[in-house]
Parts: C-alpha cells; sequence; structure tokens
C-alpha cells in the first residue's frame, strides 16, 4: 500500500443508499453538518429531503434513470469509478476528470433484507426480487478500495463513524477503514450464504457443490471449553427458539459451556411438546435426569431425583411456564442456568435473589420436527446433515417377543426413545412411569452404559430413601441396537421388564431369545438415534 493511501482521508462526499433506515436521518445531518455531500437513490433519498437536507440523486451523476423497477441505478462507471478510483494513481486521476468522475470518500449501503423475507415465509419471485445486486457490488468496490474509501454496512457503526471524524479533524484513518472493510466483506459474504443456501433447499439441493456458512456475533465469550482457548457466539439467523434468540431476565454472562449445555437441555424438553409438563436437567451436554408430571414443579422434583448429585451446578429447562412453587423448589441447590418459554412474575422474584444464576425466557419452543441443517467443523472441512428429527410413534413399534408390553411400558418406552435421541452413544436410559431413573451415556461399549445407568438407579435409590432400586419394573431405551445379547441380560438383571430399541443386529434373534427367557417385552423401532 502506498504512502498516500497510509494517510488520513478528509471526507467529502458519502453516497448512502439504505434499506434499514434505522438512524439514517441522524447520521446523514452529522454528516451534513461536517460538510460532507451527499449523494443517494430511491428512497433513502427520499428520506433525506423529507428531513431537509441536500442531497444529489445519483441518477443527475450519472445521467441515467434508475430503470427496471429498481434493479439498475449503481450499476455504472460514474458510480464504481467514484468508489473504485486510487487517488494516488495519476492515470485513475485522469481518468476521472476526462469522464466526469466524483471521487466518493463514504458509502453507506444497507442491503435488501433478503433474509428477513425468506424468514417470513415469502414465495419464491419475492424472494429473488429482494436479492440485491448493486449494494453488494459497491460494497466490494468501496472496500477493496478501503485505502481511500470507508465502507458502512452496519447501522452500528454510524457513531463509530462520526466518532472517527471528531478524532481526526474530519478524516479517516486506515486503520479504521480496514476494520470497516473486514465488516464489509463478512456482510456480503453473510448475504450471498443465506442467499445460496435459501436457494439449495428451495430447488431441492440437499448436497450442494459449495456451501456456505455465516453468523453475526452476538457475544464474545470470556474463553472457550477451557481458559486458554477464545470463543465467541455467533447468530446464524434462522431465530429458532432457544438460548440464541432468548431473553436473559438475570445473572452472570453465559459462558461457552452454558450456551452449548442450555441449547442441548432446550432441544431436549422441546420433544414433549407443551401439553404435559416436562423438565430436563443436563450436565455438560447430557441429561442426568427427564421427567414429566401433573404440575411443573412435580416434573422437576422427579427428573431431579433421577441424580441429586449431579442435577448440582447442571442446566434446567422447562417446556412450559415457570411459576413460583417450581422456582422455589429450584433454588434449593445452585443451578448455572434455568430456561423456559416463559417466567412469572413471582417466579422471576424468587430467582433474583440468586444473583449468580443466569435465567432466560425464550417465549416458545423449538419444533422438534423442523428441517434445520446442522453442521461440525473437522480439520479440513465440515459435516454438514439434517437435524435429527425422527420421531417414532406407537404405530412404528414391532413387537418382536413373544411377552407384549403394557400400556405403561409403551408409554415409558416412547417416552425412553424421546430421552435417547439426546443422549451421547453409546446411550442406554431406563425409564419408570414417565421419569428417567438411570442415564448411560457416551461409553465406547453398550453394556458399559446399560450397567453405569443400573448404578446410577442404585445412587438414586440411595439418595431418595427407596426399598429397591427404582429399574425394578422399568423400561430400556437404547439408542442403537445391541450388537449382543449382553447389554440386555444386563438390563433384565437390574429389574427392566421391557425394551425399546432399533434392531438391525446380526444377532437379533440371540437378543430376541434371552429377552423371552427373562419374559421380556421388546420392541424394534427401525430407527437409530446415534449422537456424537
Amino acid at each position: 500500500m502506498t504512502q498516500a493511501a497510509t494517510r488520513p482521508v478528509p471526507l467529502t462526499r458519502a453516497l448512502i443508499s439504505v434499506s434499514d433506515k434505522t438512524g439514517l436521518i441522524d447520521f446523514a445531518q452529522s454528516l451534513a453538518a461536517r460538510g460532507v455531500e451527499l449523494l443517494s437513490t430511491g428512497g433513502t433519498a427520499k428520506a433525506l429531503r423529507e428531513a431537509g437536507l441536500s442531497v444529489r440523486d445519483v441518477a443527475d451523476v450519472t445521467g441515467f434513470p434508475e430503470m427496471m423497477d429498481g434493479r439498475v441505478k449503481t450499476l455504472h462507471p460514474k458510480v464504481h469509478g467514484g468508489l473504485l478510483a486510487l487517488r494516488d494513481n495519476d492515470e485513475h486521476l485522469a481518468a476521472m476528470k476526462a469522464h466526469d468522475i466524483l471521487e466518493i470518500d463514504l458509502l453507506v449501503v444497507n442491503l435488501y433484507p433478503f433474509e428477513a423475507t425468506v424468514a417470513k415465509g415469502a414465495a419464491y419471485d419475492d424472494c429473488i426480487e429482494n436479492i440485491d445486486i448493486g449494494g453488494p457490488a459497491m460494497i466490494r468496490a468501496a472496500a477493496k478500495n478501503h485505502g481511500f474509501v470507508g465502507t458502512v454496512v452496519d447501522v452500528e457503526d454510524y457513531s463509530a463513524v462520526l466518532a472517527e471524524l471528531d478524532a481526526n479533524d474530519g478524516k479517516t484513518t486506515l486503520p479504521f477503514r480496514q476494520k470497516l472493510a473486514q465488516t464489509a466483506y463478512a456482510r456480503t459474504a453473510a448475504y450471498d450464504a443465506a442467499v445460496s443456501t435459501w436457494m439449495a433447499g428451495a430447488i431441492g439441493e440437499p448436497t450442494p457443490r459449495r456451501r456456505a456458512f455465516a453468523g453475526e456475533i452476538a457475544q464474545t465469550l470470556r474463553y472457550g471449553e477451557n481458559p486458554h482457548q477464545q470463543a465467541a457466539f455467533y447468530l446464524d439467523g434462522t431465530n429458532r427458539p432457544g438460548v440464541a434468540t432468548a431473553t436473559q431476565l438475570q445473572g452472570k454472562e453465559l459462558s461457552y459451556n452454558n450456551i452449548n449445555d442450555t441449547d442441548a437441555a432446550f432441544e431436549l424438553v422441546s420433544e414433549f411438546g407443551t401439553n404435559t409438563p416436562a423438565v430436563a436437567i443436563i450436565k455438560h451436554a447430557n441429561p442426568c435426569g427427564v421427567a414429566t408430571g401433573s404440575t411443573v414443579i412435580e416434573a422437576y422434583k422427579r427428573a431431579f431425583d433421577c441424580d441429586r448429585t449431579s442435577a448440582f451446578g447442571g442446566i434446567i429447562a422447562l417446556n412450559k411456564t415457570l411459576d413460583a412453587p417450581t422456582a422455589e423448589e429450584i433454588t434449593q441447590i445452585f443451578s448455572e442456568v434455568i430456561i423456559a418459554p416463559k417466567v412469572d412474575e413471582d417466579a422471576k422474584a424468587i430467582i433474583a435473589k440468586k444473583k449468580n444464576v443466569r435465567l432466560l425466557e425464550t417465549g416458545a419452543l423449538p419444533d422438534p420436527l423442523s428441517t434445520i441443517t446442522t453442521y461440525r467443523q473437522v480439520a479440513g472441512g465440515f459435516l454438514v446433515q439434517g437435524k435429527d428429527n425422527g420421531v417414532i410413534t406407537l404405530d412404528d413399534l414391532k413387537v418382536v417377543t413373544e411377552r407384549q408390553p403394557t400400556e405403561q411400558e409403551l408409554k415409558d418406552m416412547l417416552f425412553a426413545w424421546k430421552v435417547a435421541k439426546h443422549v451421547k452413544s453409546n446411550a442406554i436410559i431406563y425409564v419408570k412411569d414417565g421419569a428417567t431413573v438411570g442415564v448411560g451415556a457416551g461409553q465406547m461399549s453398550r453394556i458399559d452404559s446399560t450397567r453405569i445407568a443400573a448404578r446410577k438407579a442404585e445412587d438414586m435409590m440411595e439418595a431418595c430413601g427407596f426399598e429397591q432400586t427404582p429399574t425394578k419394573g422399568s423400561v430400556v431405551a437404547s439408542d442403537a441396537f445391541f450388537p449382543f445379547a449382553d447389554g440386555l441380560i444386563a438390563a433384565a438383571e437390574a429389574g427392566a421388564t421391557a425394551i425399546i430399541q432399533p434392531g438391525g443386529s446380526m444377532r437379533d434373534q440371540e437378543v430376541i431369545d434371552a429377552a423371552n427367557e427373562r419374559g421380556l417385552a421388546m420392541v424394534f423401532t427401525g430407527m437409530r438415534h446415534f449422537r456424537h
């Protein structure tokens, strides 16, 4: 970069063309008060004039009217020449003089609201019409020439521009313009990502040749999973109800692990809809207790009883309004985060006494049947897949044993199956009367998960003062098939009476025979729920 490009640049002329007019008038008035000439287009120019500002139309500069319903207005050499010309290049300066091209020192553009149009479910043609062409072209041109031109794409940067001018006698510095340029390119990248992602879905292309991901920063985090890791939280613009869209009513700033665990908790509890109160308590992205009840407080108590030790410092998710009795019960121990669709005023007052507890209100539950795309980074690439939105109903179950399951066993098996989807593989879940009584997660062998879950149930027995382990008379869900009969046998020895699993093993008959020998009922789902 030349020496001229590193010096502060006087701001004499700005081109402003915005869809989002938030803060526009105040910003433009501040520029005009500093002697900056304003160029503008269409609705933006109209809004500025109505505010009493002197504005020059881009059409007057180019000599061409806006045409084709506004599709063509800024795609012209007199606009792009003014943005791209190198002010320290004699040939560029001569070309500008020869063709009467004006220098543009600041570009202020925010784009057609494509993402918002898609979010409201607009028709295909409406989405196409909201793809901005001239805006991204100007942004990229101005950002490329950041040695001389400032580029503003976010309303949030208006005040920063004015502060920069005040600090530098009406000029912008190179570091400031570089920062604006980076933000500008990130915005056009995110915009193109939104368009390409929408179009892939609109034309039914699940695995496009190229896929782009983008996000807007919501929070710079103190650190990541560990203190030596830098981290930040970005929003993807989908507005799915959850931790990303929630209002934090109180408590410390959410950490990286808080966000990850809270998302896991709320996604799990959403499986139960809003008809029956349900509560999930999460620790390290795995449930340590999940239950339903006739009331929210009953559901919480039953979830808490599953693993009282692990619940300390956990994440609590509710599918219904957090009320005062439940809030009183929850605050008997420390919890990192509580998240619910609604929180009543009495509950807020109770939780407020625990200042470190983070309380989130989402307004709604996420749809567990949605078809959102998930992705995970690996070295050198990304793994992309659809969300696990598989659901099993009674009609999908295939009874494979001599004994038919009872009505209660069927209810508990379907409950356990919903939980299994949200437990790290290999996953084994014991359930009794609509509540987990033992969870085995993330083990390298399925029998280890089976035994660990049974051992956790024994801890529950001791903590709750039961006369026998709650796995007696329980059902068991396995997220994938039993490769051998040993896991089923261990569950039977723990007292389970019914099993729900996908089936599909080469040794299915061996497992079925073992269930028959022990008088167990077993159903196959034909669907697995690996979660890694």
